[in-house]
């Protein structure tokens, strides 16, 4: 069934074309979309404004002709003008209704599949070896995790793929630090933590110390020829971080298709180079390979152009260094090619923090010089910041492991279930209190603008008010706990009801825009969408519960309230699923 918004715009767009004639652009598509103020209905167009100019007449007088050829009588009552020119519908009861049934009926909550389903890889999370993960890994993982379960809902075919950090010098510094500096009883108590120390230890001195730094070097060239001992190492600190995060992964519920490193595609990076000399993209620049601006594009949108003293200069990309050694560049280039060419990926999204920025336009620009149509995205995201504005830090100074955040977060969601939630015996709470704290980052993260930088607050991420998870696992128990209050054996009926009541229709309405909300998530990659919605959602329904009783009522009211409930229940516990959160039935 399509959506009310997507049938509401066929009918503009129909009657626009009958009055269009010549004035109206060939390409223009009118939308519909849900009213910012329902006072005036319940969705609306601005139509008449955007295209008043066009047709030479005013946008009210254009918006009067819009409704005057527009057929909506099977939706909506018909359309009225309000301000300059926004053209106002108001749903039928008996539509909202057919809605509400499609709802209960299906187990698709009464969201489509896409017409257009496609073949996604999502590339996110990607830790690096002999690294714990931390607190910077929250946004890809979680923001990844998201884009997949939406669209795997939606019908798309999606590989997730955590690309993981496990070559080149970084490894070479640990594995020099574990030949010199390695700390056994601290080893054997945590593994993961002593990789770090060596690894931060060895950065230190690879910066400051030249036969340092050619040792490390040495290392890495070892590794990457094949050392047996080298990749005997190599593999150890692999099995031990793939574990660690595996734990923190099997916590948040987040599976992957593939893990697939670095080294992966270490074998394809010669030939790679050579074919793109070969083949005129690459050129040798004082000893190294670069990829070079083919001055095909505006400077301004050219990412291997930059301004400088007003000319522009060359910033190629370079994708084999002097000494021979290639870098994450060259690595992303053969990534690209064994995702279209050996998994048929058709659009491939990267879950990367916006630093990254230049590192995939320059990337993409290479893909467009090498004709490749494939359809690439980053997606991109602003940074965790402290209550001080700067990146978030523990108060010891250095960036949290992830799995200390979850545990934190837990601890404090316990410390309410424990004053809240009485009825509760010493195993559900323990339970609650792991499904809110973890829900809680999850939401917290995804319920902010994704581009956009934002305060981690424990406060405001476990606030049981606002817009929050814990509010919206409130919601959702109490729509849980009118049915448990039910006799079993009292008549219900979910399928004889009508709509009466204002509280009623409000709920009735926001329920009837969760198939709307569902396709938007995926466009522009926008998880925020859908955490908005759930929350007015939630704020309607509660809304409704104060005003509109449900189990003192009888007949066709109980019925229609109940249908309302049950609806609200399904449609909040299928949204908190989509961002990655498993509500509790009782709290």
């Amino acid at each position: 069934m399509i959506t009310i918004t997507e049938q509401l715009s066929e009918r503009l767009n129909t009657a626009l074309v009958k009055i269009g004639k010549e004035n109206l652009p060939s390409n223009f598509k009118g939308t519909v979309s849900a009213a910012a103020d329902t006072r005036f209905g319940d969705y609306q167009t601005n139509a008449a404004m955007i295209l008043a100019k066009k047709f030479g007449i005013s946008p009210r007088d254009l918006a009067l002709e819009i409704i005057k050829e527009i057929d909506v009588s099977d939706i909506s009552n018909d359309p009225e003008i309000a301000g300059p020119g926004f053209i106002n519908f108001k749903i039928h009861e008996s539509t909202i209704l057919l809605r509400i049934r499609e709802i209960l009926s299906s187990d698709r909550v009464g969201v489509e599949k896409t017409l257009r389903p496609e073949k996604i890889l999502i590339d996110f999370s990607s830790p690096n070896i002999a690294k714990p993960m931390h607190i910077g890994h929250i946004r890809s993982t979680i923001i990844g995790d998201c884009l997949q379960r939406v669209a795997n809902f939606l019908g798309h075919d999606v590989i997730s793929d955590n690309h993981i950090g496990d070559w080149g010098t970084p490894i070479g510094q640990v594995i020099y630090g574990w030949k010199h500096e390695l700390n056994e009883t601290a080893f054997n108590e945590d593994p993961i933590k002593e990789l770090l120390r060596l690894y931060q230890l060895i950065k230190e001195q690879f910066e400051s110390d030249p036969k340092v730094k050619n040792a490390c070097l040495d290392e890495t060239v070892k590794l990457q020829s094949g050392n047996n001992e080298s990749i005997k190492l190599w593999n150890q600190f692999k099995e031990i971080t793939l574990s660690e995060a595996q734990k923190i992964y099997d916590r948040l519920a987040i599976k992957f298709d593939l893990t697939l490193g670095e080294s992966f595609y270490h074998d394809q990076l010669g030939p790679l180079v050579d074919e793109l000399l070969s083949t005129g993209i690459a050129e040798i620049s004082d000893d190294a390979v670069c990829i070079f601006s083919k001055n095909e594009l505006e400077p301004k949108n050219d990412p291997l152009l930059v301004n400088r003293d007003s000319q522009w200069t060359p910033v190629p990309c370079m994708i084999r260094k002097k000494d021979g050694g290639f870098n994450y560049a060259t690595t992303d280039i053969a990534t690209i090619d064994y995702r279209i060419n050996e998994l048929g990926a058709e659009r491939i999204l990267y879950v990367v923090d916006d630093r990254q920025s230049l590192h995939f336009r320059q990337l993409f620009e290479v893909s467009r010089q090498r004709k490749i149509n494939t359809n690439l995205e980053h997606v991109s995201f602003g940074k965790i910041l402290g209550t001080d504005r700067k990146p978030f830090k523990t108060r010891e100074g250095s960036v949290p492991d992830l799995s200390s955040v979850l545990d934190e977060a837990i601890q404090r969601a316990k410390s309410v279930v424990d004053e809240k939630s009485v009825n509760l015996n010493e195993e559900e709470k323990k339970e609650v209190s792991e499904k809110i704290g973890l829900g809680a980052v999850k939401y917290f993260e995804l319920s902010q603008s994704r581009v956009s930088d934002y305060i981690f607050s424990w406060d405001k991420m476990l606030s049981l008010q606002g817009n929050t998870a814990p509010y919206m696992i409130n919601a959702y128990v109490r729509t849980r706990s009118i049915f448990r209050k039910i006799d079993e054996t009292a008549d219900t009926d979910l399928e004889n009801f009508e709509i009466t009541d204002d509280s009623e229709r409000a709920i009735g309405i926001k329920l009837c825009q969760y198939a709307e909300i569902i396709p938007e998530v995926m466009n522009d990659y926008r998880p925020n969408l859908l955490a908005t919605y759930l929350y007015e959602l939630a704020q309607s329904f509660h809304s409704f519960y104060e005003q509109c009783p449900v189990l003192s009522t009888e007949g066709k009211t109980r019925n229609t309230r109940l249908a309302l409930c049950e609806s609200t229940s399904r449609v909040l516990k299928h949204g908190l699923e989509l961002l990655g959160i498993y509500p509790p039935d009782k709290m």
